[in-house]
């Protein structure tokens, strides 16, 4: 890690490091690149840090989220705690800039990074950067997909996804969303029908061929939801009514299953007082194990199961998004969320990791209270001995199985990230492999599973999990 004067901003988790003399208009080209959307990251001074193929930039610690305002004086202002850097800009009078520079780079930590000069009182010098970035000139004029998505707050639920005119996709899209009563049908059924499906509830079988059957010749998107309750429902007619849609042209079908505990949807009915439709006098358990037995070959057949047990609704809809989001064949969407191993282990994670092995800041008083959020912490892990080579050794991990998992067809992808409690090293480690995944041209989504829960001061740690000195810190356990 090295030491370095300039100001960094950055789109997207891709970091722009401006360079240039006191007084050359760091600070005020990077205010005006903030109002495009930009992110601060570091102001006068940035730690670089060389990892897989590229840079990490970040603040230091004691100066992080402050900025030098001419005439103001010292303002904090909401920041990026690191990004990637993708440019360097060198800020110079209007005199030394080429009309027509040959590409250049400079040799950073390392590492090639391109670099071009520029007058920053220029009314186009924000411009010209996100140009030079790969960016629209107007990027900032609202939400773009990536990094500042974050899934700890949870969004209004049909906020900006309600569309007049739903996308034209290329061929009609089908869902079918069955599972066991009381998973929560009815819900993805709203969601899928704020991201501009025309949803229908509880159609009988006997009605899906003209329903589709129209959708297929104005290309609208489609849910319709179906279970036991529905009329003439049978399992070997919604799997026959599957099939013909699979064989038919400009029909893109796909079936929804959703699943969850026993004991959670037994709950489920408690709280709400209703009868399991096949319980009838029996107690619910009964019901839901009929249940379970009867569309068991559904779930079999399913190109999607989704476990709603444990399950938040903004977690649903994420997940919904992920795999039926309009607009064409999306990209491989990423989902990254750290979590406690003490409450257990994301169900719906594709790849799992465990950071336990990283010196804990649970030990640290004054660092307890605190999350891998926070820059204390941060530093804390990575000063770490054996943080940046297990880091680096997990995005070179990472970094080829994303293509083939694209390849594939795979449209969502969930990386799990768990330590002890879910609220350090796990948080810091999730958010590190969200700025990498950005950085690299990913649509990624962070979140936070357990960092709200509170700290427990009287833990009883696991053995595996006790403090060790940094020169003894070792990998015990991995995932």
């Amino acid at each position: 890690m090295t030491l370095h004067h300039g100001t960094v901003v950055a789109f997207d988790g891709r970091a722009v490091m401006l360079r240039g003399q006191p007084g050359t208009g760091k600070s005020d080209l990077a205010l005006r690149l903030i109002a495009l959307g930009a992110e601060l990251v570091a102001d006068d001074q940035v730690e670089l840090v060389a990892e897989g193929d590229g840079i990490v930039a970040r603040a230091p610690p004691t100066i992080a989220g402050m900025i030098e305002v001419r005439g103001l004086g010292i303002r904090t202002l909401p920041h990026r705690p690191w990004a990637s850097l993708a440019l360097v800009a060198d800020l110079v009078a209007p005199d030394k800039v080429e009309r027509l520079p040959e590409p250049a780079t400079a040799m950073i930590e390392g590492r090639e990074i391109p670099i071009l000069t520029l007058d920053p009182f220029t009314a186009s010098a924000p411009i010209k950067l996100l140009l030079a970035l790969g960016l629209s000139p107007t990027a900032g004029a609202g939400p773009r997909i990536g990094y500042k998505q974050r899934a700890m707050i949870d969004p209004s639920p049909a906020q900006g996804l309600t569309q007049d005119v739903p996308p034209v996709v290329a061929s009609a899209r089908v869902v079918l969303v069955t599972g066991l009563s009381g998973a929560g049908r009815s819900t993805a059924l709203k969601m899928l029908e704020d991201m501009g499906y025309e949803a229908v509830d509880n159609l009988p079988l006997s009605l899906l061929p003209r329903l589709v059957g129209a959708t297929g010749r104005r290309a609208r998107p489609i849910a319709v939801g179906i279970d036991i309750r529905t009329r003439d429902f049978a399992v070997t007619g919604l799997l026959a009514e599957l099939d013909r849609l699979i064989a038919a042209e400009r029909i893109e079908a796909k079936l929804v299953f959703l699943d969850c505990d026993d004991d959670a949807l037994a709950r489920r009915y408690t709280e709400t007082r209703r009868r399991h439709p096949l319980a009838g006098d029996r107690p619910v358990m009964d019901g839901i194990r009929l249940e379970r037995d009867r569309v068991s070959p559904l779930r079999a057949r399913a190109d999607v199961v989704i476990d709603t047990s444990v399950l938040k609704p903004q977690d649903l809809k994420r997940l919904l998004t992920g795999h039926f989001g309009l607009g064409g064949r999306p990209s491989l969407g990423i989902f990254v969320t750290s979590f406690s191993f003490r409450q257990g282990l994301p169900r719906e994670a594709d790849l799992v990791f465990d950071v336990r092995f990283l010196d804990n800041p649970y030990y640290d008083p004054v660092l307890r209270p605190l999350t891998g959020l926070d820059a204390p912490v941060q530093a804390h892990i990575t000063a770490d001995p054996v943080f940046a080579d297990f880091f680096d050794n997990l995005v070179r991990l990472i970094q080829p199985l994303l293509p083939r998992y694209d390849h594939e067809g795979k449209s969502y992808l969930t990386i799990a990230i768990g330590c002890t409690g879910g609220r350090h090293r796990s948080v810091y480690v999730a958010e590190r492999i969200g700025a990498w995944l950005a950085a690299h041209g990913q649509t990624v989504t962070v979140a936070h599973r357990d960092i709200s829960r509170p700290v427990n001061h009287h833990a009883e740690v696991p053995m595996d999990d006790k403090p060790v000195s940094p020169s003894s810190s070792t990998l015990r356990e991995h995932a």
